[in-house]
């Protein structure tokens, strides 16, 4: 678990967790610690979302379409999301929606189910909803971070790991914010998880991390930012907290961390991400709106839609040709109208 690396002059994290956590489980870490027991997400209490068992049978199944039909408001181009141009003069935008139990554990529901709502609600608390809130405005922008656990650690019981990071982060000016545990990590080569528990975090710095973003080099461990107080922490007790890149957005960041994080099997309700700091539920009150689907070409929120034509319209997620969103033609050819709406 050695470190070649010589951090006396930049600390850079991402590549000092690179170094201490490879690809590969370490040799020394598999005299204590064995290979997963079925080479997928599975250690002792914890499992990887999307690991248990189907419990409904409607799981993933089609339910309905919503779409939005206001051609007159249309007549614009828009970009998909490999930033190729989209005409939607006169065309209508569709949404296919399928049945979720919301369960972390069920393999059919936990990306597409679980993971979209609970990415909803952390992006709703963390900026109120979508407005410039008080959180905003006071601490700035919402960052992402991770915090890895020397080895030593990986004893401690998860009570005593979730009030350790906690204190580790407060102590670094993380004033508050979610915090997703993962317990596993992927070796690519081989395809097989191992266990490397850590934390992905969404949150606020105080003093923001723009000082250390914007740095083009220095000694960090004599500079009281960000990534200097990390470093001193790291040189005391070899815990690695770093800032990832700048976010495109909330959602997509928790989204993305959620859908492989970890839950523990031996509760009721098991949770994979917990609030601490200003964000906590004892000190921010708010109440999350349900989340609303618009349109991503009028921004108007989407409504019931049929389809009267006779073109095949695939909904099934497992099909060949599934998409989840459609650009389409409002009329028929002929004129005869093969898409309404139901307010």
């Amino acid at each position: 678990m050695g470190n070649m690396i010589d951090f006396d002059k930049i600390f850079n994290p991402s590549v000092l967790e690179d170094a201490m956590f490879s690809d590969e489980q370490p040799e020394d870490l598999k005299k204590v610690i064995p290979l997963l027991e079925d080479g997928w997400g599975s250690y002792g209490e914890f499992r990887l979302v999307g690991n248990g068992e189907i419990t409904n049978e409607n799981c993933g199944r089609y339910s309905h379409k919503k779409g939005c039909l206001r051609v007159e408001n249309h007549n614009k181009v828009i970009f998909d999301k490999d930033g190729n141009p989209i005409n939607c003069a006169g065309k209508g935008y569709v949404k296919i929606f399928h049945n979720w139990c919301d369960k972390p554990s069920c393999p059919v529901c936990f990306k597409h189910g679980w993971a979209v709502r609970e990415a909803h609600n952390i992006e709703a608390r963390l900026t109120e909803n979508g407005k410039y809130g008080k959180l905003s405005g006071k601490w700035g922008l919402v960052e992402h971070l991770f915090a890895s656990l020397p080895v030593r650690d990986y004893g401690l019981s998860y009570k005593t790991l979730r009030k350790k990071v906690v204190k580790i982060l407060l102590r670094l000016g993380v004033v508050g914010g979610v915090k997703i545990f993962h317990g596993f990590r992927y070796n690519k080569r081989k395809c097989y998880w191992y266990w490397s528990p850590h934390f992905h975090v969404l949150g606020f710095i105080k003093g923001g991390y723009g000082r250390c973003r914007h740095c083009k080099g220095g000694d960090c461990y004599a500079c009281g930012g960000f990534d200097g107080r990390a470093y001193k922490l790291y040189r005391e007790n070899g815990w690695i907290v770093g800032v990832l890149g700048k976010r495109k957005t909330v959602y997509g960041t928790a989204w993305y961390q959620l859908h492989h994080a970890t839950i523990r099997t031996n509760v009721k309700r098991p949770h994979a991400c917990t609030w601490f700091g200003v964000c906590s539920y004892r000190k921010l009150k708010i109440t999350v709106e349900k989340h609303k689907h618009l349109c991503p070409i009028c921004n108007e929120e989407l409504y019931k839609v049929y389809y009267h034509g006779f073109d095949r319209i695939v909904t099934d997620r497992k099909a060949f040709g599934f998409t989840p969103y459609l650009i389409v033609d409002v009329f028929d050819s002929d004129g005869s109208k093969i898409w309404v709406g139901a307010w």
